[in-house]
C-alpha cells in the first residue's frame, strides 16, 4: 500500500505542481500509478526484475516454559525490519508490535477445530485469542531503512512481515528450552505437555 499508493500520490503531486507553476490553478490532477513488470531471468547473467519491492524481516525470541504445566511465555520478541524509508516510524513500530501480537495467536492459541464441515471452536471460549497476559512481555522493534530506488523517497512499504517468521522463531526458542521440537502448532498447554511426556494420548 505504501508503494503503490505513496508512488500515486507522489506522481500526482509533481504533475499538479507542474501544472500549478504554468498558472493553472486550481491545479487538477488524474494520474495512476503502474508497478514495473516482472521479467524474465537473463539466460546470461541471471538477472531480473522479481517483484515490485521486497521488505525483509527477521526475528528472534526469548521464551520460558512451564514444564509442569506447559504453559509457553514469550519474554522478549526482537523484531528487525527493513522497510526502505520509514514514512511514519511510530506507525511502523504499531504494525510490528500489532504482528507479532496477532501471529502469538496463530502460534499459542487459536486452535482451530472443525468436523464433518462445522466448526467446533466457534466462540470465544473455544478459539481462544491472545490477551494482554499471552503476548509478548517485551517486544522490541527495530526499523532498518535502505531506500528503495523505486518506492516513494525510498520507502517498500511494512505489511504484516513480522507475522512470517515469528512461529519458526517460537517453535526454536521452546527448542531451545525444553530440548524437544515441536513440528505443529498452536502450542497449547496441552500440546507441550505431551510433546514432553508429561500425558499420553
Amino acid at each position: 500500500m505504501t508503494f503503490m499508493s505513496g508512488n500515486s500520490i507522489l506522481g500526482a503531486a509533481k504533475e499538479a505542481l507542474n501544472k500549478w507553476q504554468q498558472g493553472e490553478r486550481p491545479a487538477r490532477v488524474d494520474y495512476t500509478y503502474y508497478a514495473p513488470k516482472t521479467t524474465n531471468l537473463d539466460p546470461v547473467d541471471g538477472h531480473c526484475t522479481p517483484n515490485v519491492a521486497y521488505g525483509y524481516v527477521a526475528e528472534a525470541v526469548l521464551a520460558e516454559v512451564n514444564t509442569q504445566t506447559g504453559q509457553v511465555t514469550l519474554k522478549k520478541v526482537i523484531c528487525a525490519n527493513d522497510v526502505g524509508k520509514a514514512i511514519n516510524p511510530q506507525l511502523v513500530q504499531g504494525q510490528i508490535e500489532g504482528a507479532v501480537a496477532q501471529a502469538t495467536g496463530y502460534v499459542l492459541t487459536e486452535n482451530w477445530k472443525q468436523k464433518d464441515a462445522k466448526v467446533l471452536t466457534k466462540e470465544l471460549s473455544t478459539y481462544l485469542i491472545p490477551t494482554i497476559l499471552d503476548i509478548p512481555e517485551e517486544t522490541k522493534s527495530v526499523i532498518l531503512e535502505y531506500p528503495e530506488p523505486r518506492g516513494p523517497y525510498g520507502a517498500r512499504g511494512m505489511g504484516e512481515m513480522p507475522y512470517l517468521p515469528f512461529a519458526p522463531a517460537v517453535v526454536d526458542a521452546v527448542y531451545q528450552a525444553t530440548g524437544k521440537r515441536f513440528f505443529s502448532f498452536p502450542l497449547t498447554d496441552e500440546v507441550m505437555l505431551r510433546g514432553l511426556g508429561k500425558i499420553s494420548d
